[in-house]
């Protein structure tokens, strides 16, 4: 928004020109985020704690959490003032990329703010019907959906999906396009949902895998860069970067107060925005089974769930009773059972989302 006032001036003092540049106008959404959440998280937390609107543990989790009882969540608040603002004041409004982005992050932050109040304020214990969040994720990934396959940015692939290792691989979805969006967005969401167990995991997580596809959206949005690398240039997807570095200065913000002992946690008003807004990403930029190796630490999570209640529902039908694969699901409640430190955890699982990260990136210039 700022480059429209802006811009015009640099006719008068050449500094102006500054607000051309991504790479300015990402850094400075990175760094205003990382303000705003300075600024409002304190104020947020003492609001918190005043309306006793605190976290609920569950008996049947690990002993260590129970001392978390109590701790102010709805901390997603915070993160979507710190994303939404400098997005808004930053990057360019009229790209659609930058609208897509923008909705997903306020659409399932809504939902999931619902959620916590009905959970928190309101002591249902299951909180929003598990269907609702779910149709919510579903119209979501159906509206993306559809905005990308009616009116893409490169007509060329507008059914296609990104194939890693393969220099402009492709693979065109036709008519199972929307689904697989739907799919993409919808377990995103979920997965980063399911992640947020324990003090600054989730958005450690987050940082590490919204840095890397903020700078594939750098190169995918410049003619250069893209055809050195054998990638698809996607025109707009530039704008993008300003709105990833904004979520990563929201997530770097967030871990001052939510690293262990956490002050706050984000709750359902953060996990399920910010993997809306990762899935949303991957989606706009075409790299959606990338997607799977850069958050390698989210799907884990989540086929830990899966493979725990489907093998329980599987030997219970065949024996009479149910067994277990894991000490527990998710994966990182696995590994604490099993005698490691929730600190210990926590930064384990980051540096495997390094790696993955890194891995994610030498899919570039390989063939």
């Amino acid at each position: 928004m700022l480059n429209f006032f802006l811009e015009p001036l640099r006719d008068f003092y050449s500094g102006f020109n500054l607000i051309r540049y991504i790479t300015f106008r990402g850094a400075a959404a990175a760094a205003l985020a990382l303000l705003i959440t300075f600024w409002v998280a304190p104020g947020i937390i003492r609001m918190l704690t005043r309306l006793q609107i605190g976290e609920a543990i569950r008996t049947e989790g690990p002993r260590t959490h129970h001392t978390k009882k109590g701790t102010p969540t709805m901390g997603g608040i915070i993160i979507l003032l710190a994303v939404l603002i400098p997005t808004l004041l930053l990057a360019k409004l009229d790209e659609p990329y930058v609208q897509m982005a923008l909705l997903a992050v306020a659409w399932m932050g809504l939902i999931g703010l619902l959620d916590d109040y009905l959970k928190d304020v309101r002591k249902y214990p299951d909180g929003l019907v598990a269907r609702y969040k779910l149709t919510g994720q579903v119209v979501l990934g159906l509206i993306i959906g559809g905005w990308l396959y009616l009116w893409p940015a490169n007509p060329d692939i507008r059914s296609s999906i990104g194939l890693p290792f393969i220099a402009n691989g492709s693979l065109d979805l036709g008519v199972l396009y929307i689904p697989a969006v739907i799919f993409i967005i919808s377990g995103a969401s979920n997965a980063v949902n399911i992640t947020d167990g324990l003090d600054g995991l989730a958005a450690g997580l987050m940082a590490i895998a919204v840095l890397t596809l903020g700078a594939i959206a750098y190169v995918m949005g410049r003619v250069d860069f893209s055809d050195y690398l054998n990638i698809f240039y996607l025109p707009g997807a530039g704008e993008l970067f300003v709105f990833a570095m904004a979520l990563l200065g929201a997530c770097i913000g967030f871990l001052w107060y939510n690293a262990k002992p956490a002050e706050i946690f984000m709750g359902d008003t953060g996990s399920l925005a910010l993997g809306a807004a990762l899935g949303t990403m991957a989606v706009i930029l075409k790299q959606e089974i990338l997607l799977a190796i850069i958050g390698g630490m989210f799907v884990a999570e989540m086929l830990s769930v899966i493979i725990q209640v489907s093998y329980f529902k599987y030997s219970r039908r065949r024996t009479g009773e149910g067994r277990r694969i894991f000490r527990m699901a998710p994966l990182h409640h696995h590994f604490e059972l099993s005698g490691w430190p929730e600190n210990r955890v926590v930064v384990r699982f980051w540096i495997m989302g390094i790696m993955l990260a890194l891995i994610s990136l030498t899919s570039f210039k390989v063939f």
